[in-house]
């Protein structure tokens, strides 16, 4: 299995200690503000791509209106248990489903939204075309996504603090996978966004795709959490306590 593929698998004890650790100390924030950006829109159906643990779902069923049906999906089947556990304040279809075939029919939604999924995706160009493809005219895809990991103070000081605990083997999730949207951009990776910029456009100019939030290549770029000082201090202490073998 190779790192990347590895990187996408969340199960065992993570969906659990994802929900109930990250999402308040990381995701909250974000899953409110791309709920926010969704609700502004005419939505009767809206599918939601990489839904993980529910955290933007839960805001979704909060903020959009009681009529309008969403439908949560992830790759990994024990995040959505996670999330169907935790529930929401209205019935939400959960499903199981690859962004990259998507299992809908085309035309089917009015809004496609997806927090922080976008650099799992082994071919984005092609992820895209499938959320187009399930959108209706006038849809929006609505996404956000992470700079490199130098760009962010709070994930760049909780990996150099790692580095200096585990020097044999670091971690290097951080920066491969979640904070690697930009780095991952040779050649043949910014010729195929050069296509995805110009489909967008195309879809633009038809009415069929909008782009929300600050935009920077075609995405929303987002950072952490507020309280950067104490949270990285709290992650600091959790990871001196790991490498120590203590709670």
């Amino acid at each position: 299995m190779s790192q990347l593929t590895a990187d996408k698998q969340f199960v065992g004890s993570v969906p659990q200690l994802y929900d109930e650790l990250l999402v308040p100390l990381i995701f909250a924030p974000y899953a409110r503000d791309l709920a926010q950006r969704a609700a502004r829109r005419p939505i009767s159906t809206l599918l939601e791509v990489a839904a993980g643990t529910g955290a933007v779902t839960r805001e979704l069923a909060e903020q959009l209106p009681a009529g309008a049906a969403i439908t949560a999906t992830d790759l990994n089947q024990p995040m959505l248990d996670q999330a169907a556990r935790a529930g929401t304040l209205r019935p939400v279809t959960w499903r199981q489903a690859d962004a990259m075939q998507l299992p809908f029919p085309d035309a089917s939604f009015d809004a496609v939204v997806c927090q922080f999924g976008v650099m799992f995706f082994p071919d984005r160009v092609h992820a895209y075309a499938q959320a187009r493809r399930v959108l209706r005219p006038g849809g929006a895809l609505i996404f956000n996504t992470r700079d490199r990991i130098e760009a962010n103070d709070f994930a760049d000081t909780v990996q150099s603090a790692l580095y200096t605990l585990y020097t044999d083997d670091p971690p290097r999730f951080m920066a491969r996978t979640p904070h690697g949207w930009a780095r991952r951009a040779g050649a043949g990776d910014r010729h195929r966004r050069g296509r995805a910029r110009a489909a967008l456009r195309r879809g633009r100019d038809r009415g069929h795709h909008q782009r929300a939030g600050r935009r920077s290549g075609g995405v929303i770029r987002a950072g952490y959490a507020p309280t950067t000082t104490r949270n990285v201090r709290l992650m600091r202490a959790a990871a001196t306590r790991a490498s120590r073998g203590r709670p």
